[in-house]
């Protein structure tokens, strides 16, 4: 583990932000969805799609109500309050996260864009009214699925299905534009245009570290790669920063 020269690199950064994926939750009991027991090696991706939803929204919803209990359950680990104590020693600027679990903010981290939207909010798709998500299960517990709102439209999720654009993906390039490193964490790098953020900090001449368990198609370009768990690297690179600011 190399925790040391991660350290003194973020330490010498002025301007650094985290890039998160489904390897950052997979130790709060969330399965990533590409590695040897991801979701879609359990689950069609189809059920996830903009055309699922349209042509079969009962169905949809039967996949993605048994998601949103196995994430409500879910805690963060270590690693998202690693990223979260980062952040307010001023270390990490911003945390842009593929994840829809919302561990980050509940760890504590403030400065979050989420570019695959939240699973805690539903939405109607005829009115656009917003439901917490807690209340569309409740819906579809009373036998009530596809789940109606008062006007008559169906509720969906406040997430990017497959087939949808990604959303704050601009915001999230102008951020990358502006960082002089990027922690890419537990991401396969593999899902466009998310993966365009480590891209672009390494194409500006900042310093891309990579931890993951898998290999990246980023890995030659990368600064530092460690292939170990997130949960037990971040928590490791916190203690050295502290150490060296003489933090209690």
């Amino acid at each position: 583990m190399d925790c040391e020269r991660v350290t003194e690199l973020l330490m010498s950064s002025t301007y650094a932000i985290a890039f998160t994926g489904a390897g950052i939750s997979t130790a709060s009991g969330i399965p990533d969805f590409r590695g040897p027991n991801g979701l879609w090696r359990k689950y069609s991706p189809e059920l996830a799609s903009i055309e699922y939803f349209e042509r079969n929204p009962k169905g949809f919803w039967d996949f993605y109500s048994l998601r949103m209990r196995g994430l409500f359950e879910a805690e963060p680990n270590k690693a998202h309050y690693a990223l979260a104590e980062l952040e307010k020693l001023g270390l990490i600027k911003a945390v842009i996260t593929q994840n829809i679990d919302g561990l980050h903010q509940k760890a504590g981290s403030k400065n979050v864009i989420e570019l695959h939207g939240t699973m805690r909010r539903c939405y109607c798709t005829n009115c656009g009214k917003s439901y917490d998500s807690k209340e569309v299960l409740k819906i579809i517990d009373q036998g009530i699925s596809p789940p109606k709102c008062s006007c008559g439209g169906i509720i969906r999720p406040d997430v990017v299905l497959f087939g949808e654009p990604v959303k704050g993906i601009y915001e999230a390039l102008n951020i990358a534009y502006d960082a002089d490193l990027v922690l890419s964490i537990g991401s396969s790098l593999t899902v466009y245009p998310a993966n365009l953020i480590p891209q672009v900090v390494k194409e500006h001449r900042g310093k891309l570290i990579i931890i993951n368990m898998e290999e990246t198609p980023l890995d030659e370009i990368a600064d530092i790669v460690i292939r170990d768990r997130v949960e037990e690297v971040l928590p490791c690179i916190v203690e050295n920063v502290k150490k060296l600011i003489g933090y209690p």
